[in-house]
């Protein structure tokens, strides 16, 4: 009985599918990062950097020197999404490699590979439309969800043995996952409605952005409320992955509402604005997390 020596790609397969958990690590980070720097393209109104989409102006593909500093953070911002596609081909091929042992990660690998593309068509689309802040929004959020899917694709590898919590604290967490993404809809909301419109003559949204900020300050107060009674609910019943993930969600969320404050009461200093898109992120990851825990897993 003779066996075939493995070519180069399947070698190439293995050696990554062994390495499918740093993998699934690194694209939550880097599904991260790239709401930060994105949000750095707006908060240095260099969001037309690169006037038009695909290319970067209507002669060329790439940066030129016409375009000034907003054209580098635009072209290099456009130039972060192929390590993006990258990390998510190689996460992908891993979980392929694996799939016999991982089947859903395979499915949630797929989802993050095709939702990094969808966002560049997305974010085509906003500068198209001098980045309307609706796009905008969507953009964002589209990212939220690539998170929360980065998130369960990490849980499912490599989280922790537990059993399905109680029927009333899965239906109270779902209530705190749907309030955590009226938060997150509404942070665009205001946003769309403020100063950081990521180009001097980009729309706005029309709304008054103190009266915004204001309704998106109640639907926070809320979150936290339920977050409260979460760990509350967590605690008394023994649940300790539960307990574990809901305090550490609630400290992103305290955080994010000092920041918030902060942000509101200084006029929106870009690097507070900055910041706080990097709690976006995390609260999207902190309350995905806090859902998963509630489903069992062995």
């Amino acid at each position: 009985m003779t066996t075939s020596t493995p070519t180069r790609l399947e070698s190439l397969q293995h050696a990554l599918g062994a390495r499918l958990v740093p993998l699934a690590w690194a694209n939550l980070v880097a599904n991260i990062l790239i709401v930060v720097t994105g949000g750095a393209v707006r908060l240095t109104g260099s969001g037309l950097g690169c006037p038009t989409w695909p290319k970067c102006t209507d002669a060329k593909w790439t940066y030129h020197s016409e375009l000034g500093l907003h054209g580098v953070i635009e072209f290099g911002n456009r130039l972060l999404t192929y390590v993006l596609v990258a990390i998510a081909i190689a996460c992908w091929v891993a979980a392929r490699d694996r799939a016999a042992q991982h089947p859903l990660a395979v499915r949630l690998s797929t989802i993050i590979a095709l939702g990094i593309p969808a966002q560049a068509v997305i974010g085509g689309v906003t500068v198209l439309t001098d980045l309307n802040p609706w796009i905008v929004a969507l953009h964002l959020l589209v990212s939220m969800a690539i998170v929360g899917v980065c998130v369960g694709l990490v849980d499912h590898l490599n989280g922790p043995t537990r059993a399905s919590a109680p029927l009333g604290v899965r239906r109270l967490v779902a209530v705190l996952f749907a309030a955590g993404w009226v938060v997150l809809y509404l942070g665009t909301v205001v946003t769309g409605s403020g100063p950081h419109a990521g180009d001097d003559e980009a729309p706005r949204n029309d709304l008054d952005p103190q009266v915004m900020s204001h309704v998106h300050a109640a639907s926070v107060y809320l979150l936290v409320a339920l977050t409260l009674l979460v760990v509350w609910r967590a605690r008394r019943l023994g649940l300790l992955a539960l307990h574990r993930a809901a305090c550490l969600l609630l400290v992103v969320e305290l955080a994010q509402g000092t920041i918030g404050f902060w942000q509101y009461l200084t006029d929106l200093p870009e690097i507070l604005v900055g910041i706080h898109m990097l709690g976006a992120g995390l609260t999207a990851a902190g309350m995905t997390r806090v859902l998963l825990t509630t489903r069992a897993r062995r």
